[in-house]
């Protein structure tokens, strides 16, 4: 009903004991193309404008916490930056703008044909087929550029803890644009961690208010240290995308290479059965679409 078996039994396999698994050839260099055309479009019609820009990052200073405009973007498409491509004294560019984007999001799974195209594909149909989802639900989509020598690192942390419903079942479908290497900074796991809960979690501020710290955001839980030494890279080719689930622990380094490392991904949901939470960050005024409907 939904298209063909994806997965192989030992993908799904490797998916329930390690908390990931590569998919291979999701999708082909030519359609890597033009959704890499479709963003730089995009970035065309873009003015940056310091009132609205807002810098992204998973370090201590997380200006996105304290941003309408981050708060906002549920619904939309919205530009976020690298931290070092601004001035620190204007917030102006200090170089071009294509090379200065952190991501974009949230909703380029709804609104750009090319990324739907992708998103709701009679392949991710059969692989959360292959996966036991009923009901299963987009809630977010991102553009990740990895930018070359500035693109920033990624902390370890569980996707559950940026989105949550109950019980939590969420995947992350993280597809290569172009090679991710260890140079230009791939994936990072520590396999089998996702068998552990999530206890931190990054929540609505329920006392935000104009006299407090500003922050619309916060962390809720604390924060665990994790063994450098138990985490394994995983490099893949442009096309290939690699399934998270919600628990495992992830990171990436920062790219000191002169090579980018741009990604499409996207977070599926299961919504029959469960709970999404009214805490998360990410709220839209319109149900999120589900997959087999497409």
């Amino acid at each position: 009903m939904y298209g063909e078996n994806m997965l192989t039994q030992q993908q799904i396999d490797d998916f329930s004991t390690q908390g990931y698994v590569v998919f291979e050839q999701l999708i082909t260099v030519e359609e890597c193309k033009k959704l890499k055309q479709a963003i730089a479009n995009l970035i065309d019609r873009w003015e940056p404008e310091e009132e609205s820009s807002c810098i992204f990052s998973t370090g201590g200073n997380r200006e996105q916490s304290k941003s309408r405009y981050f708060l906002d973007s549920s619904d939309k498409i919205s530009f976020f930056l690298e931290e070092d491509a601004t001035d620190a004294n204007t917030r102006k560019l200090n170089r071009d703008k294509h090379v200065s984007v952190n991501k974009i999001g949230h909703a380029l799974h709804v609104l750009e044909p090319e990324f739907k195209k992708v998103s709701f594909s009679d392949k991710i149909k059969g692989i959360v087929r292959d996966l036991n989802y009923q009901q299963p639900a987009i809630c977010q989509s991102m553009y990740i550029f990895k930018q070359p020598l500035i693109g920033g690192k990624v902390t370890p942390h569980q996707d559950g803890t940026f989105l949550f419903n109950e019980p939590l079942k969420i995947m992350g479908v993280w597809i290569a644009l172009e090679d991710a290497t260890i140079e230009n900074g791939c994936l990072w796991f520590i396999p089998g961690s996702h068998k552990k809960p999530v206890r931190r979690r990054y929540i609505r501020n329920p006392n935000h208010n104009e006299f407090n710290d500003g922050k619309m955001l916060i962390f809720e839980g604390t924060e665990e240290d994790y063994d450098e030494k138990a985490f394994v890279p995983v490099e893949v080719k442009a096309g290939d995308a690699i399934l998270i689930h919600g628990q495992v622990v992830h990171k990436s380094e920062q790219n000191m290479s002169p090579h980018s490392r741009q990604i499409y991904a996207f977070h599926i949901i299961e919504t029959e059965g469960t709970e999404y939470s009214k805490e998360n960050w990410l709220q839209t005024k319109d149900p999120f679409p589900l997959i087999y409907d497409a």
